[in-house]
């Protein structure tokens, strides 16, 4: 063992180690409790960054510690690798989209087996491997025979620029982010998977999501959206048409002055006599911030007061959500008001706050959207809208004008992408047979290699003759392939499935899928809280109404990991500075005094960044490890200090130099556990409690939401307490040589390489993982003396030292009979005494 921590020389041994001896690859295996850890997978862009550390590094601590605590851990990785900026980089470098993403793969590998994570590199995924998205595929197919897949119109952002269509991040300022060009809205034939047949279902199982975080439940809870309603009926005058609404609202329905059609609504071509102009809002179709709308030339009469009201298109209006058609009451809906106000329509109050005073329409600010009492409403008027509500909802289905329905703002997942680098979804069109499924003994499709990237133009799959053309695998005839590609979100919703089998086993295992699923935990970022989540839930269950899976829910426990900030700087020339562009509060290219900003989420945008890959050339992956775990809980924002890494530099050094310097004496201690030691010094006895305390503490903080910075901060102590420790005989010596196990055994599952090689210097041999957690014994962690402290009418009036686990009634007896107190109470009446155990008593006098 050398005198100094030489961190690359430790750690390339033990990854080495590791690799070869297969210790991190996991098997089926009934016999055992399992404990299916998962980190989200990355995008393959080429290089990880600080969110990446930390989120690893909080998977494998609780990878590791699991194994140690006796479960059979599976914790894997893979590479969400489809998606934009492939295809980006292909139009930028002239480089094929799959040789970008497989050389960031390969680089990012690298990168994260540098850093000691223990993951089962067999079950990796990549999942624009052909062998991965043939299984996207197959879903679709069965989402397809289960009618719960099917093609429709749609909007989409459209650049008439480069005739391509837009994702909704990449239209910046209403622009297209490549040419500037305004964006508009196009109607085009789309594929959707039918999620909301399962709306109530995820709506019901938000309330099992027990080990989830509060606020994410709720994130997913408001987009499914569910709200009770009614449906009503409003004729269109002279054509005998029925305009269909859905309202949440029905206590509002006197005060209706408008009734509005989605543009795409099937009423409006034949309302509408400008179509120049119905063509112009279907451009700003679903832009809420830009209201447009234009009158039909029409009116509908309000079922419930016989009201002449005008017909409407306007562009906010949803085809999507409800009918499609909305009721508006723009003294009752901020979205009515302003649209009302822009086009001078009226405006009329129905409902006053509580019983106070009413509001006139013309001189509201704003819509009132509270509940409250009803005005202008008929025999209504008086009414609370809680009883408002129902009793118009049952003369609406008494008279036969509507219905009582429950809607839900969840929509219809569109999964339709105009790109070429996405999973290619399996259908031909045929003349003579229609749509017609790829049958599944030609999966994959498999993307073409012979296409261009130019970004305009839409995909390139148009342009690659031998992907479009086919034979119809019905008639016989010609058949043209779908162009489109899915949405990545696809990739994601099942992948942690897939891990539940080898490579080289069925993707499919259900013997494997019933033993490792659900994933006990999951750990991510709170970007995710609703998408991603909600796609996998939805899968998981249509995967259980296929016999594939035996849960509904994917995700135990769900941990969001707060973000990596930092200090942005600013010079007034160079704009945005990266850290090691300033020096002594100057920007280091011209001199000038630079602009410290806020603390915030570490961005390549304002360089206010970190590079993984410096940190760990200068300090090793073991303090870059465990500076990230200790700065803050998982749960919360990290701010990054150098100074903090510079302490957990220290702090390793410190247990290197301890073990460096007792490893001798310590391999020759006999003795393997407390049974085994001789009466102890009080500096030993005092060692083996802080030791026991250690455990206990450093176990609840781990099994008690992951508090991994108070568990470091344990160890901390009890290193401490050790560099203190000057061990005078043999007793001394085991009982070290008992704690610094103990302390390694701890800090392994943080720092892996140290432990280990911190491990074999005493005299061990096998790997640390191999040997169980430390468990406390709590008759040794308990302290043979505390303080109590002594109050009288709650002030501090003394502090006694007592032994530990002192009866109530001993601890009231002496705190009585001490003098300080006697003299105080001395001639006063003692009305009660309030005891806490160990800790306290109070003494209350009149």
């Amino acid at each position: 063992m050398r005198e100094r921590y030489d961190f690359n020389e430790i750690e390339l041994k033990w990854q080495t180690f590791w690799a070869e001896r297969g210790l991190n690859k996991t098997d089926t295996d009934p016999s055992r409790e399992k404990f299916y850890c998962l980190e989200m997978f990355p995008y393959p862009s080429g290089k990880i960054h600080m969110g990446h550390v930390r989120n690893y590094a909080i998977g494998d601590v609780i990878a590791r510690y699991k194994r140690m605590r006796g479960f059979n851990v599976l914790h894997p990785m893979g590479w969400d690798a489809f998606g934009m900026p492939a295809e980006n980089a292909a139009i930028k470098h002239g480089l094929h989209p799959a040789q970008w993403t497989y050389e960031n793969i390969d680089f990012m590998k690298k990168q994260l087996d540098r850093m000691g994570l223990s993951y089962d590199w067999d079950r990796e995924v990549t999942t624009c491997s052909p062998a991965y998205y043939r299984w996207n595929q197959w879903f679709f197919l069965k989402l397809l025979e289960k009618d719960l897949a099917y093609r429709k119109s749609s909007f989409v952002n459209w650049c008439p620029s480069c005739a391509t269509v837009l994702a909704n991040e990449q239209v910046v300022d209403g622009g297209c982010w490549r040419c500037d060009a305004p964006v508009i809205q196009k109607e085009l034939e789309q594929w959707f998977l039918r999620i909301t047949r399962y709306a109530e279902e995820l709506l019901q199982g938000c309330d099992g999501l027990t080990g989830w975080p509060e606020r994410v439940v709720a994130m997913q809870k408001n987009w499914i959206g569910r709200s009770e309603g009614a449906e009503v009926d409003f004729p269109v005058e002279g054509t005998g048409e029925r305009i269909r609404i859905f309202t949440t609202r029905p206590d509002t329905l006197f005060g209706v002055s408008f009734v509005c059609l989605a543009p795409t609504h099937p009423l409006a071509e034949g309302l509408v006599a400008d179509k120049e102009e119905l063509e112009r809002i279907k451009a700003k179709y679903g832009k809420e911030e830009e209201k447009e709308g234009l009158f039909t030339g029409h009116y509908a009469v309000n079922p419930l007061n016989g009201e002449r009201v005008p017909v409407c298109i306007a562009n906010f209006v949803l085809m999507e959500y409800g009918t499609g058609a909305i009721m508006s009451v723009p003294a009752h809906d901020q979205r009515d008001f302003e649209f009302a106000k822009k086009y001078n329509l009226p405006v009329k109050v129905v409902i006053i706050p509580g019983k106070g005073g009413e509001r006139e329409g013309q001189a509201l600010e704003s819509a009132y959207e509270g509940e409250g009492t009803l005005v202008h409403s008929g025999h209504f008027s008086g009414l609370e809208s809680g009883e408002a509500k129902q009793r118009i909802i049952r003369r609406i289905e008494d008279s036969g004008l509507g219905k009582r329905v429950i809607n839900y703002k969840l929509r219809d997942w569109g999964i339709s992408r105009q790109r070429y680098w996405g999973t290619p979804i399996p259908v031909l069109y045929c003349e003579r047979c229609g749509i017609v499924p790829v049958p599944e003994r030609d999966l994959p499709v498999v993307l073409p290699e012979d296409v261009h990237f130019t970004g305009k133009g839409g995909s390139p799959l148009h342009e690659s003759e031998k992907f479009l053309r086919a034979v119809c695998p019905s008639c016989g005839g010609a058949a043209r392939r779908e162009t489109d590609t899915m949405d990545t979100f696809v990739d994601s919703s099942w992948y942690f499935i897939r891990y539940c089998s080898r490579k080289d086993e069925d993707a499919l295992d259900r013997k494997n899928i019933s033993y490792w699923m659900p994933v006990d935990q999951y750990i991510g970022g709170i970007e995710h809280a609703v998408l991603h989540l909600l796609y996998s839930r939805f899968f998981t269950r249509v995967l259980r109404d296929l016999g594939i899976t035996g849960q509904g829910e994917p995700f135990r426990n769900l941990l969001t990991q707060g973000m990596v900030c930092k200090e942005t700087w600013r010079c007034p020339e160079h704009e945005w500075l990266f850290p090691e562009q300033v020096e002594d509060g100057k920007c280091a290219l011209c001199g000038k005094v630079a602009e410290k900003g806020r603390v915030e989420k570490m961005s390549k945008s304002k360089k206010n960044v970190i590079d993984p890959d410096a940190l760990l050339q200068r300090y090793g992956a073991d303090i870059l490890r465990l500076f990230s775990l200790f700065a803050a809980p998982p749960e919360r924002d990290l701010e990054w200090s150098d100074k903090g890494v510079e302490g957990a530099y220290r702090f390793l050094n410190r247990v290197w130099g301890i073990v460096y310097r007792y490893r001798d004496e310590v391999r020759k201690a006999g003795g393997e556990g407390e049974g085994d030691l001789p009466p102890l010094s009080d500096q030993a006895a005092r060692l083996l409690r802080k030791t026991h305390q250690t455990i206990r503490k450093v176990t609840e903080d781990v099994e008690r939401e992951y508090h991994f910075n108070t568990a470091i901060a344990s160890l901390m102590e009890l290193v401490n307490e050790l560099s203190a420790y000057a061990p005078q005989g043999a007793e001394d010596t085991a009982v070290l040589r008992l704690s610094l196990k103990n302390v390694l055994l701890m800090l392994a599952p943080f720092a892996p390489h140290l432990g280990e090689e911190l491990w074999e210097a005493l005299g061990e041999q096998g790997s640390i993982f191999g040997f169980p957690w430390p468990v406390w014994d709590e008759a040794l962690a308990r302290e043979e003396e505390v303080e109590l402290v002594v109050q009288v009418n709650g002030k501090l009036r003394a502090k006694l030292m007592v032994p530990a686990g002192l009866p109530d009634e001993e601890a009231r007896k002496r705190a009585i009979e001490d003098p300080k107190i006697a003299e105080i109470v001395d001639g006063k009446q003692v009305k009660k005494v309030v005891v806490v155990q160990g800790r306290l008593v109070n003494v209350v006098v009149g």
